[in-house]
């Protein structure tokens, strides 16, 4: 994640919101054999 000069709070929480969403939902971690964040939790529950 970059560092960036949000000029608002809300800006800040939908650009947060954005980034958390495609790291946990859809980037694929090899350490997790290739699967995402969400993929393992939910898996397990």
């Amino acid at each position: 994640m970059y560092l960036k000069d949000y000029t608002t709070v809300s800006m800040a929480r939908e650009n947060l919101d954005e980034y958390f969403g495609f790291y946990n939902g859809e980037r694929r971690h090899q350490s997790l054999g290739d699967k995402t964040p969400a993929e393992i939790y939910f898996e397990a529950a």
